[in-house]
């Protein structure tokens, strides 16, 4: 088996010459200060839910605020949401 990755002929590309795969996507730095900032958003939406009470729902707000922005910002801005057929 080989690791050589060749590039495919359809479709027209921006970035002529240049292939996009999981190894050179983002570098082990940036992907960590990535990773800490989204636990802290997902981290902060469970810490909220301790002040959630009967009276105040502002915390499950905060909560679901928190959790969206933590699923959401990887999956589409920063994932590979527009790369089903790539492989």
């Amino acid at each position: 088996m080989s690791s050589k990755i060749t590039a495919s002929s359809q479709g027209s590309s921006s970035h002529e010459g240049t292939i996009q795969t999981p190894q050179n996507e983002n570098k082990l730095g940036t992907s960590i200060l990535l990773f800490v900032a989204m636990i802290a958003l997902f981290l902060g939406a469970v810490y909220s839910l301790s002040f959630l009470t009967l009276d105040n729902p502002w915390p499950m707000a905060v909560c679901l605020a928190l959790f969206a922005l933590a699923f959401w910002i990887p999956q589409s801005i920063l994932g590979r949401s527009d790369s089903a057929g790539e492989h």
